[in-house]
This record gives structure tokens, sequence and C-alpha cells, in this order.
């Protein structure tokens, strides 16, 4: 009888093992599904010859609450997130660590407000050229990860181009 025991608890053991690796699977797979985040409308201004700092737009649209906390490009080692604002006729920007996306609501990234800062270009970026752009972004998921660890990555082309008519600056 009590080997009979044992067999009943390694069995059922196992059993809950393979739950649980299953679920944990499961988990990191909601995370990261392809497409989380619609990118669309995305454009970067032209720049002059000469000129050292450019600037990315775009729309995003998250499936689920994600964070935006880095940003590559194959232009330049240095892309920053920023919103500009006017203050009593000033102009004032300020970088941000990350752009907060709620899940189902469209985050705007324009002239005159939020936008990428693409700072030391290795070259001008001229119209008709393509840039390439790897987001990182964080799940704001129950699911633990460190603090800023990126857990879902996409990797996007934009073309330059002149800015659209309704473009503020």
């Amino acid at each position: 009888m009590l080997n009979t025991f044992y067999q009943y608890f390694v069995r059922l053991s196992l059993a809950l093992i393979l739950t649980l690796t299953g679920t944990q699977v499961y988990a990191k797979e909601i995370v990261a599904p392809k497409n989380l985040v619609s990118i669309t409308d995305a454009w970067v201004r032209p720049t002059n010859p000469g000129q050292e700092v450019g600037a990315a737009y775009m729309t995003f649209l998250s499936k689920q609450d994600m964070t935006l906390v880095s940003i590559e490009s194959n232009v330049t080692d240095s892309v920053e997130i920023h919103n500009m604002t006017m203050e009593n006729g000033v102009m004032k920007m300020r970088m941000l660590e990350n752009l907060a996306l709620k899940a189902g609501e469209p985050y705007k990234l324009a002239p005159g407000g939020y936008h990428l800062m693409l700072f030391d270009l290795k070259k001008p970026l001229t119209v008709g050229e393509q840039v390439n752009f790897t987001l990182h972004f964080k799940s704001n998921s129950k699911i633990k990860t460190s603090k800023n660890t990126p857990n879902y990555k996409q990797t996007i082309n934009v073309i330059v181009q002149a800015p659209p008519e309704n473009a503020t600056h």
C-alpha cells in the first residue's frame, strides 16, 4: 500500500509540474504575440545637409497596456522619446524615459507634441530613404519582469517624407 501511495504522489507531482510549466509558457505567449502594438502613419522628417538631429512620428495602438521603453535605429545610435509644449509663447522640449500606452487607445506622435528625436545622425535624411526602427516595449501586465526590461519588440521600416500639410512644425 505504501508503494501505491508513492506512485500516486509521484504521478500527481509530475502532472502538477507539467500543468504549471504549460501555464508559464502560455503566459509568455500572451505577452508577446505578433503585432501586439499596431503602428500606423509613420514618417520621418527629411533633414538639411549638416543637420545632426531628426524627428520621427507615428501612431501606436496597443492591444494591452504597454510601455515603450527604448528605440533603436539604423540611422543613429541615439533615439529619445520627447514631448514639445508651448508655454507663454516659449517652446519647451523634454525627454521622457518611456511612453505608456493604454490598451485600445491610439497614441499619436506628431509635430508639436510627442515625437522621437534622432540625435547624431550618421548622414542627412533624404526624401524616399528608408529608416529602420526597433521599438522595445514592456508589458504592464501582472507577469513579473524586471523594471524597464523590454519583453516585446517590433521592427518597422519608415520612409523619409516631407511633412504632411497639417503638420504644425
